[in-house]
């Protein structure tokens, strides 16, 4: 057994090398550092090996042996020196509630978007899934397409039947709403962190209620902060059918009812019953009213995708997604 010493709390260093195993491993914040294990100075980490972690605890001659998964082989061992019978009951106590998070120790990969997950794993299926657009604490659940050109979209925006009420204030659309299983938006802020740390290309599928299918597909897609109004950047255009009824949008902020940013005199969100990027108002209305098909009984307030079906044409289902350029 070779003795390691413990490295900023991210890693084992052998003494006199650069070699060093297991970094941000969860695992090793814990045991190092905290005021309870000061009274535990020395740990010793065999060198690991390519198989299954296994993991054993040794205090005052107590082995804990604690099975995890793949990776490597490590052995732990805690020295503590002489401690009154108190000191070393609170060692073993917090040794025992330590042992499911040795069983973690892995290395902590959090996906940004669903084509992490796609390339991580090119077997998963289209369905919800977690990511983390912001960071470690920023879990939210996103339906991700798996299947329409090579998969790996995340989806923002999505109707399908009416469920769910998209006539909502600002504070909605920054947050998200809905249920990834279903119809939902995921919010303009973690929309805003996606599109800032790569490039993105936009997917928007649609289809009416006589089951024709059509998409605009945008090769490149990004939003601004919150401070400059979540301003859309949007170019590229190709054809799936559809036409194009975005770039009409291309530069433009984000309104909501009780927050006009439109380009229009009046408040475009109000006058059609939504929330979206709007100009002076719209040529898409994603995020409107869910009618079925043609209805003109209130003028352009429907889920709207104006250069394919016209106005007041409510669609049956659109989505729109993202995904890193390839």
């Amino acid at each position: 057994m070779q003795a390691f010493n413990w490295h900023d709390g991210k890693k084992y260093q052998k003494p006199g090398t650069t070699d060093s195993y297991i970094r941000d491993c969860v695992c090793v914040g814990f045991l190092d550092g905290g005021s309870v294990f000061n009274k535990v100075p020395v740990a010793e980490v065999q060198d690991p090996q390519p198989s299954t972690i296994q993991q054993d605890v040794q205090h005052d001659g107590v082995f804990r042996h604690i099975r995890a998964s793949r990776l490597t082989d490590i052995k732990i061992f805690i020295r503590s020196p002489q401690q009154n019978s108190d000191d070393e009951e609170l060692v073993s106590v917090f040794l025992l509630l330590l042992a499911p998070v040795l069983t973690c120790c892995l290395p902590l990969v959090l996906p940004l978007d669903c084509s992490d997950i796609h390339n991580n794993d090119n077997s998963q299926l289209s369905g919800v899934y977690t990511i983390y657009p912001i960071g470690a604490t920023s879990a939210v659940q996103v339906y991700c397409d798996m299947d329409s050109d090579g998969g790996g979209w995340t989806v923002f925006q999505r109707r399908m039947d009416g469920s769910v009420n998209f006539y909502r204030p600002w504070d909605h659309y920054k947050k998200g709403f809905g249920s990834a299983a279903g119809e939902y938006w995921l919010g303009l802020e973690s929309l805003f962190h996606l599109t800032l740390r790569k490039k993105f290309e936009l997917l928007v599928d649609m289809e009416d209620f006589s089951g024709n299918k059509v998409f605009a597909r945008y090769s490149s897609f990004s939003i601004d902060p919150e401070s400059h109004g979540y301003r859309l950047h949007v170019s590229g255009f190709t054809d799936g059918g559809a036409g194009d009824s975005l770039s009409f949008h291309n530069g433009q902020k984000f309104s909501t009812f009780d927050k006009d940013q439109d380009s229009y005199s009046g408040n475009c969100a109000r006058k059609y019953l939504a929330a979206f990027w709007y100009n002076e108002c719209h040529r898409t209305n994603p995020n409107g009213v869910y009618r079925w098909g043609a209805d003109g009984t209130i003028y352009a307030v429907g889920v709207e995708w104006t250069v394919w079906k016209g106005i007041n044409y409510s669609l049956k289902t659109i989505n729109m997604k993202i995904r890193p350029v390839q």
